[in-house]
């Protein structure tokens, strides 16, 4: 396995979000790092995949890369068009700001180290699997690698058109202050986090089948961000938000928390 692999990918994770920080602060927006979120691990993507591994068709690294990079441009696509529409700063951000003006070393030094940083650090964790296969010689495809693009697909499918159906829902006046209970979401209450970790699964299931005696590297990625979007940003932080509005209690009731299931009767 070749080490400088993962010293590289870090390296480029710090250095993209160093490179996105300055432009936050250049444009007084700190939430521009939502829109780097996917990229990043374009980034670590590419820089750990051209450190070792010359370019071969049809073979596991460039099916790992191009998932990573359709996953990546998607979701960035998806939260620049969002974040481009409004001239207001999200208010995690604002709260942030509030927060760290206050500590020493001020406000940009502390979002520098607690956010962009960290972001950072965390991209090359859940990365794990990437940078794991890229580290290594080049792996052919074989048709075991269809589980895993399997799995991904179905993920990619619930990120996306869970996506995609809520962005219209809220941009109809008529939804103002209701609840997103159709489509994918009638069977999920997050169908955009169970899409995320399932990717991530299904990236390792690629990349677990190639090389398995680094699996317990491979591993710490979709653990990661499973217990990440499950239990600390994701899921409860959203439904925190949507606590207080109409319906939510029944909605909760009869509605699957992540993983798709039919709706539960009353």
């Amino acid at each position: 396995m070749e080490w400088t692999a993962f010293l590289f990918a870090g390296i480029g994770s710090v250095l993209f979000l160093s490179l996105i920080f300055a432009t936050a602060v250049n444009r007084n927006r700190y939430d521009v790092i939502d829109i780097a979120w996917g990229l990043t691990f374009i980034s670590i993507a590419y820089i750990s995949y051209m450190t070792y591994v010359p370019v071969v068709a049809f073979s596991v690294q460039l099916l790992v890369i191009l998932l990573v990079t359709v996953w990546g441009i998607r979701l960035s696509a998806h939260i620049y068009a969002r974040w481009v529409s409004s001239d207001k700063e999200d208010a995690r951000y604002t709260a942030y700001r509030q927060t760290y003006s206050k500590k020493v070393g001020g406000l940009k030094l502390n979002m520098y180290l607690r956010i962009f940083l960290v972001q950072a650090v965390l991209a090359v964790i859940v990365a794990l699997p990437v940078i794991t296969i890229n580290a290594v010689p080049v792996v052919a495809l074989t048709y075991v690698s269809l589980i895993g693009l399997v799995i991904w697909a179905v993920g990619f499918y619930f990120e996306a058109i869970g996506d995609y159906q809520l962005k219209k829902f809220i941009a109809n006046p008529k939804n103002k202050g209701k609840l997103m209970t159709s489509g994918v979401w009638r069977y999920t209450r997050h169908p955009n986090y169970f899409g995320e970790i399932t990717q991530w699964w299904g990236i390792f299931v690629i990349v677990v089948f190639a090389v398995p005696t680094y699996w317990w590297i491979a591993v710490i990625g979709p653990v990661t961000i499973t217990l990440l979007l499950m239990f600390i940003s994701g899921v409860p932080l959203t439904e925190k938000h949507f606590a207080s509005k109409p319906g939510w209690e029944v909605y909760k009731k009869r509605t699957s928390k992540l993983i798709p299931l039919p709706r539960r009767r009353e």
